[in-house]
């Protein structure tokens, strides 16, 4: 296993164990593919750790199946890693704003409220935020309030947020963050998405 040497050892008073187990606030964001599908990659690491999963799916059509959702699924039913909870929060596609933007507005809004109260009991190890970039972006949930709260949060809980357009502030407070560039897809050449692929 790679042993992984800090270029930087901050004067912060923790011990190497101490820094090594702090919990991480992980950002996806950038306009290439792969933000929800490494999200689902660290997840699939906690579920061997053993640790709780909550996936919380913002903004995508709840009626909409990824291939992660029914794996994860399964796994955390099989009793040998960590247990999953999927939570579906949003009603249309995360880069279109339909007429029923307020209903998706309201259940944005309704998600992170459950997001929080889960952080504040620490029910998960590992948070999945997928998509959550986009109500911030937009407005519809407080990036201010969203940095307080995983700020303040007890325990040693670890949240990965995904989406394109994550707010700077936002940027600026995670831990981990990384841009998705896109250099090629198939799509610029007029393929649609493929089963195995986009889902």
């Amino acid at each position: 296993m790679p042993q992984g040497q800090p270029s930087v050892v901050p004067e912060d008073g923790l011990t190497t164990r101490q820094r090594r187990n702090r919990p991480l606030v992980v950002v996806h964001t950038g306009i290439g593919k792969g933000k929800s599908t490494a999200a689902f990659g660290l997840a699939l690491r906690a579920w061997n750790q053993g640790w709780p999963i909550g996936v919380f799916q913002f903004v995508k059509s709840a009626k909409w199946k990824v291939g992660e959702e029914n794996a994860l699924k399964v796994l955390g039913a099989s009793g040998e890693g960590g247990s999953v909870d999927w939570h579906k929060m949003g009603e249309g596609w995360s880069w279109v704003q339909r007429d029923e933007q307020l209903d998706n507005e309201d259940k944005a809004r309704e998600g992170w409220e459950q997001v929080k109260r889960d952080l504040a009991a620490e029910t998960y190890k590992l948070y999945v935020l997928d998509e959550f970039a986009y109500p911030m972006h937009w407005g519809w949930v407080d990036t201010d309030e969203v940095i307080a709260v995983l700020r303040d949060r007890p325990g040693t809980q670890h949240v990965v947020i995904t989406g394109r357009n994550a707010p700077e502030k936002l940027v600026d407070f995670a831990d981990l963050v990384t841009d998705m560039s896109k250099v090629k897809h198939p799509m610029d050449a007029g393929q649609k998405g493929q089963r195995g692929i986009e889902w």
